[in-house]
């Protein structure tokens, strides 16, 4: 399937499928933890992601399989209320 600019179809996801997150946050080792709190026994994959410039921001990139979307937003959301996280993607 082809999407041009003018296309408001969202594209298919079949699931279960393995799903990233980049968490951003002001320290990384909290940012680890909160990884491990959100998705506890689940079994995910994590890696240090970049530093802003100056050093003031961190991220990870995290992944793990999830069941269906429902499941997906809700671990998205999880991340995005968590006090230690700035912003999630």
């Amino acid at each position: 399937m082809v999407l041009d600019n003018n296309t408001t179809q969202k594209p298919q996801i079949k699931y279960p499928t393995r799903w990233g997150f980049k968490i951003i946050g002001k320290d990384k080792d909290k940012i680890k933890e909160c990884i491990g709190e959100i998705l506890k026994d689940k079994e995910h994959l994590c890696s240090v992601g970049n530093a802003s410039k100056n050093g003031k921001f961190h991220s990870y990139n995290a992944s793990c399989v999830v069941e269906n979307q429902e499941e997906r937003d809700e671990i998205f959301k999880c991340f995005q209320d968590h006090h230690d996280v700035k912003m999630v993607i």
